[in-house]
């Protein structure tokens, strides 16, 4: 089960952190990759690591805010790969404020890169799986899109992510028709490039202590299981799923 050999996964936000993970991981599985990020040197150093999988890889500068840089990057996956049967819609940052004192560039920031984003990828590629009648979307959001937290005052990002949960089913539901599915990962405290400097704190560890019932942050890979299932063959039944993969988080 969950042999990806001859499958195209494209990946945004590849360059670093959860999307190098999850790369890495379809590697393993036999997965031709499209790897999707700004840095371009940071993909094809990942690219020559991912050698020793004897898959394919295809870097591709894009940013992911601009629909005619993701246009393009669509239209060249497309060209070289002939087709793309798995999305993930990993990029994304934050500018982290409250509804109190949150600027609106600092909200538009938020928004473009976590949800219109997401659009933008999704129109292009889930474009390119219609046409072979077969796709595999998975959105990355956030716990934080389910639920709300007392640790900082980041209410864009909440709203975003709560945004691409929704979205996630709507998609679903408009592209079961295509043999297209689309489910969401929802990732508790991760540590990546962009939260390491939070989650290393002592008061932030102490409230992730409190808080998450397995008791200690996701470990590099441990997403990997549930993007490779939603990607498979085998999750052919599984659309519009909201999957928390938090530790427990959003348990309790």
């Amino acid at each position: 089960m969950f042999n990806l050999k001859g499958r195209v996964v494209a990946i945004t936000g590849a360059s670093s952190g959860l999307g190098a993970q999850m790369a890495r991981g379809f590697a393993g599985q036999g997965a031709d990759l499209v790897l999707m990020a700004r840095r371009l040197e940071r993909l094809e150093a990942l690219a020559k690591e991912l050698k020793k999988f004897k898959v394919k890889c295809l870097c591709i500068k894009c940013d992911v805010t601009n629909p005619a840089e993701v246009n393009a990057a669509a239209k060249q996956a497309e060209e070289v790969f002939g087709k793309v049967d798995v999305l993930v819609n990993n990029a994304g940052s934050a500018k982290n404020n409250g509804v109190l004192n949150m600027t609106d560039e600092e909200w538009q920031f938020t928004m473009d890169t976590d949800l219109s984003s997401v659009f933008y990828v999704t129109r292009a590629f889930g474009n390119i799986m219609k046409k072979h009648k077969y796709g595999r979307i998975i959105n990355i959001a956030s716990m934080y899109g389910l639920v709300g937290n007392t640790a900082m005052d980041t209410v864009a990002y909440h709203s975003s992510k709560g945004g691409v949960v929704n979205f996630t089913r709507a998609v679903a539901a408009e592209l079961a028709k295509y043999n297209i599915t689309c489910n969401a990962i929802c990732p508790g405290y991760f540590a990546t490039e962009l939260t390491i400097d939070t989650l290393k704190t002592k008061e932030f560890t102490a409230y992730m202590k409190a808080t998450v019932p397995v008791g200690r942050y996701g470990n590099e890979g441990e997403l990997n299981a549930g993007a490779i299932f939603l990607a498979s063959d085998e999750a052919s039944y599984v659309t519009g799923v909201i999957l928390p993969i938090d530790g427990g988080y959003t348990a309790v």
